[in-house]
């Protein structure tokens, strides 16, 4: 490790950020913005399906892979991203994935039949894939390890606002101008993001081994990056998370779809009755950052026990919601799903920064996106869309309860082993730039 840019101490102790102040909730506020954008532009294709449809003649298979395409390219491209956030910069990396994937999306608004816009899709993929590495190896950085899941709640809050803003935008867009117009509209915002990204505040790079130079750092950074997988409470960590993306991805891509097609509401207006459910994450994402670090006061794997419970709850709330097809008070059982559903996230995405070396942040998320998209997402909206040509749209949304079962499974036994894996963490100071 390069000692000048850090130090290691020989007891653990919790770290306390780079002391940056308010600058600290800037950086918040920027990178907020930034992943709010990154989910308006992948997902205001969700609120468009069926004029995309009608428009080219697609099958709801062809459909569901314009999602499962982007989720697929962001799992190729991950590890790569990742390894240059951890050993180059964080903040300038942000800012050229984020104009990447900006001209991508007008790319999506240029495509004149279904493999262009497959093309695309695919690019604004490449974009994407190291955002969410990025953006939490920083925030791990610029606040407290106390408060970590309690930032981590309020920055996942710019999830399901995105998604929020993608479908509304997406449907009223695509019926007032065209959906072609909704892909452009969405993405001007990111030039002026990227921008703002370039100027933020980071930490000095510090490396996970001992610093030689040239290739020989290359190949122990990697040695010791293999090494998360084979910690239990990690791997664990990133299947729970990959099967809730797996449910809560499909559930997105496809809700609004249902909606129109099981008589609840007209064509192109499905993501207005979404809304609930979606706009209520914006209580669970934060709440479990906050219960989940109170609760850590007392019981150490909290992080990991609260995710366990909370995926329990949203597999069930979620059965019960499918089983009232076509009833008003589906709307308001899949808004508490909204709630379970999302309180996972700030306890997960903490714990893989708990048990890592802070040269290895980046790299411990980046395997964390890359297991949820092989193991989760990549696949599920178009098996969900394959099953519904098949047996309907509602038989097939009737599989996505299993996987909040199987995610409670794997939670639940990687709070078995997170004691025992987070005493064996190499403890770091960080220094800001």
């Amino acid at each position: 490790m390069d000692r000048s840019s850090a130090q290691v101490e020989e007891a653990p102790h919790p770290s306390s950020g780079l002391g940056l102040g308010l600058r600290a909730h800037v950086v918040l506020a920027v990178l907020f913005l930034i992943y709010m954008s990154d989910y308006v532009v992948r997902y205001v294709l969700s609120g468009m399906i069926d004029f995309i449809k009608q428009d080219w003649h697609i099958t709801d298979a062809q459909a569901g892979s314009l999602m499962s395409v982007v989720l697929l390219f962001i799992t190729v491209f991950t590890i790569p991203a990742s390894i240059l956030i951890d050993r180059w910069s964080r903040r300038k990396m942000i800012s050229l994935m984020v104009f990447f994937w900006t001209l991508a999306t007008l790319g999506c608004a240029l495509a004149k039949n279904y493999t262009q816009l497959l093309v695309a899709r695919a690019f604004l993929g490449i974009g994407e894939a190291g955002y969410a590495p990025a953006g939490t190896a920083m925030l791990a950085a610029v606040y407290s390890e106390e408060r970590r899941a309690k930032v981590m709640g309020i920055w996942n809050v710019s999830i399901p606002v995105g998604v929020l803003v993608g479908l509304l935008a997406g449907g009223w867009i695509a019926r007032t101008w065209g959906w072609s117009k909704a892909f452009a509209l969405v993405a001007l915002p990111g030039f002026a993001l990227a921008l703002a990204a370039w100027f933020l505040p980071d930490y000095r790079t510090v490396h996970a081994e001992e610093s030689t130079g040239g290739v020989r750092d290359l190949k122990a950074f990697f040695a010791k990056a293999t090494r998360v997988l084979s910690v239990p409470s990690l791997a664990l960590t990133y299947l729970g998370f990959a099967m809730n993306v797996a449910t809560t991805t499909a559930l997105m891509t496809w809700l609004p779809t249902y909606f129109e097609r099981t008589g609840l509401a007209e064509q192109g207006r499905g993501s207005l009755y979404a809304l609930p459910v979606f706009a209520l994450v914006l209580v669970g994402a934060p709440l479990g950052g906050f219960l989940s670090d109170a609760w850590r006061r007392r019981r150490q794997e909290a992080r990991l026990l609260f995710p366990a419970l909370s995926s329990l709850a949203a597999g069930a709330v979620l059965l019960a919601a499918l089983l009232c097809e076509a009833n008003p008070l589906q709307v308001a059982i899949l808004a508490l799903f909204g709630i379970a559903a999302s309180c996972y996230i700030a306890p997960a995405a903490s714990v893989t920064q708990d048990l890592v070396h802070p040269g290895l942040r980046a790299f411990s998320y980046g395997m964390c996106v890359i297991v949820q998209h092989l193991c989760g997402d990549a696949w599920s909206p178009w098996l969900v869309g394959a099953l519904s040509d098949r047996i309907g749209l509602s038989d097939a949304l009737l599989t996505l309860p299993a996987l909040a079962v199987l995610a409670f499974a794997c939670f639940w036994g990687a709070s078995r082993f997170y004691n025992r894996d987070l005493e064996k963490v190499e403890r770091v100071d960080l220094e800001a730039e």
